[in-house]
């Protein structure tokens, strides 16, 4: 079991952000501290949402209260997700550097939540930025889609070989790019990207997703990790998971996570 610190948006319906990768973390077998940057009645997607922001001083605030109760050093990884402005980015960071300088290894998961196809940026630019200058660098994975790859490298990302070479510019340990056109026009591809190893899950184009299988992905991935499994088998593992969810949430806007929890958990890929 691993103590993770999970920093991202949260939900009262449905199953994405926090709402998504605290559950997924938590039947994999790890506890999770969750840090909400907003709190929402559901997905922004939907006619009608209501929340609020949660003010960067009170996130400080409470990673104060963890570390003057003793349980700071307690923490093992970070997972970022969605941080809605430079100041949100900046806790994050502050955070990550702040648990480093205890001396403990501690394993650090960017999902760089920015934007995604066909819409391009929903987040502030300047927020977009302070993700790529300040807290990717701290980061030894982050998990991009294909949008945010392009984005954050700078380059052009249009199939694997493309996006082979704007996860090298990033100069992180593993790139986890996600739904990068594949050869097969019918297929995408999620590649693993190095410089010790390269690995690919393939699945099948589909026309519409629930929302949440990013922060799925991300979790499912760091999850399947710190329980030992290599690289290669994480991602073939968080892969197949996304896929066995996203079957269980057929007709649905969300993820449907309750439905079969069993077989998003256990579900395996083959790689290519």
């Amino acid at each position: 079991m691993a103590r993770i610190l999970a920093i991202s948006s949260q939900v009262a319906r449905g199953h994405v952000g926090l709402s998504a990768a605290v559950f997924a973390l938590q039947r994999l077998g790890h506890e999770v501290w969750p840090l909400p940057t907003v709190l929402l009645s559901n997905h922004p997607g939907h006619a009608k949402i209501a929340g609020t922001r949660i003010e960067p001083d009170v996130l400080t605030a409470m990673v104060d209260a963890l570390a003057d109760n003793g349980w700071l050093a307690e923490i093992d990884a970070v997972l970022t997700g969605y941080l809605p402005s430079t100041e949100h980015v900046q806790v994050a960071a502050n955070t990550i550097r702040r648990l480093r300088a205890g001396g403990k290894k501690l394993l650090v998961l960017v999902d760089p939540v920015i934007g995604d196809d066909p819409t391009g940026l929903y987040v502030d630019v300047t927020a977009a930025k302070e993700i790529r200058d300040t807290l990717l660098p701290l980061a030894g994975i982050t998990t991009p889609n294909r949008f945010e790859l392009a984005w954050l490298s700078g380059m052009s990302v249009t199939d694997t070989l493309s996006a082979t070479a704007a996860a090298a510019r990033l100069s992180i340990a593993d790139v986890l790019a996600t739904s990068v056109p594949a050869m097969d026009a019918e297929s995408l591809a999620n590649l693993l990207l190095s410089q010790s190893r390269s690995s690919e899950v393939t699945v099948r184009r589909l026309g519409k997703v629930p929302h949440g299988t990013g922060d799925l992905l991300a979790a499912l991935y760091l999850g399947h990790y710190l329980n030992g499994a290599a690289p290669e088998q994480a991602l073939a593992s968080a892969v197949g998971g996304v896929q066995a969810a996203i079957e269980a949430s057929a007709g649905a806007g969300e993820l449907q996570l309750s439905a079969a929890p069993h077989r998003w958990a256990e579900t395996k890929l083959l790689l290519t």
